[in-house]
């Protein structure tokens, strides 16, 4: 697994941004460098800087890429989560634009998500397809519980409209959800709905680290929304709450404690290595 010995002159990262949907430069950051990181499933290109606030290093990675170049079904999820680990991360925040599920849920909310329905087909989901041994990681509850405390506080803290819990539902793409499905979902508990969460959470777990996302509901999802759905708005009301989120994401990175009070660093059980 990853996390060998960093190349030589890095300086271990421990928190980072996995930034989604219209979260594509590291601006919130101070002195940032380019890290080309190697991984057995291709090299990942992630920026390393420090907070302003603190000097604390931060790592991040534009999960669609600088431009936003690869679809959700595309992305090299076991790369990205793989370079994090080796550049020393143990914490990482991610950001991710979801469709609601209801009209209670508004767009501009953000929603601390605590569950996942997963909808994926064709992504490789484990670094335990073989060669590496077996493992059944428990995601019981898939989030780290410290972080998501701490961005909901914060939230609260920022005037931020925020919801403290719900389930992300995670379908494939790049093809937005038909109005059935989306019923289907809502149904089955569903409260947002995105096409990257899974596996990147899960991957997350199978190296222990802690992993949260925050979602900001940029529409009603189809079959709620009386228009049809684009991208365009997506991007247009990430645009327009891009600020809140980087204030958001500044104020929890610096207040990460060291400890990890948590249960995201347990070692997995591996059979057949």
């Amino acid at each position: 697994m990853a996390g060998g010995a960093l190349r030589s002159g890095r300086r271990p990262v421990r928190l980072a941004v996995l930034g989604g949907t219209g979260v594509y430069d590291p601006s919130l950051l101070a002195e940032v460098r380019e890290e080309r990181v190697a991984t057995p499933y291709g090299e990942v290109t992630a920026w390393c800087g420090s907070l302003p606030a603190t000097g604390e290093p931060v790592a991040f990675l534009p999960r669609h890429g600088a431009r936003h170049s690869v679809p959700p079904h595309r992305v090299n999820y076991r790369a990205n989560v793989w370079a994090l680990k080796e550049l020393g991360v143990e914490r990482v925040l991610a950001t991710a634009a979801v469709g609601s599920l209801t009209q209670e849920i508004q767009p501009g909310t953000f929603v601390v998500v605590d569950q996942f329905l997963d909808f994926t087909k064709t992504r490789p989901a484990t670094f335990y397809d073989g060669g590496s041994g077996v493992a059944h990681v428990d995601v019981s509850e898939p989030y780290c519980p410290q972080l998501r405390g701490l961005l909901a506080a914060a939230a609260e803290e920022l005037g931020v409209p925020v919801r403290a819990g719900g389930t992300y539902v995670c379908t494939e793409g790049p093809r937005f959800e038909t109005p059935a499905e989306i019923r289907a979902f809502a149904r089955l508990g569903g409260h947002v709905v995105g096409m990257t969460g899974v596996p990147e959470v899960v991957l997350a777990r199978e190296l222990s680290l802690c992993y949260a996302t925050v979602a900001t509901v940029t529409n009603y999802a189809a079959g709620i929304s009386p228009q049809p759905l684009t991208h365009t708005e997506v991007l247009e009301v990430m645009n327009a709450n891009l600020a809140r989120l980087r204030a958001l994401l500044a104020l929890v990175l610096a207040r990460v404690p060291r400890e990890r009070a948590c249960a995201c660093g347990r070692p997995l059980e591996v059979f057949g290595a």
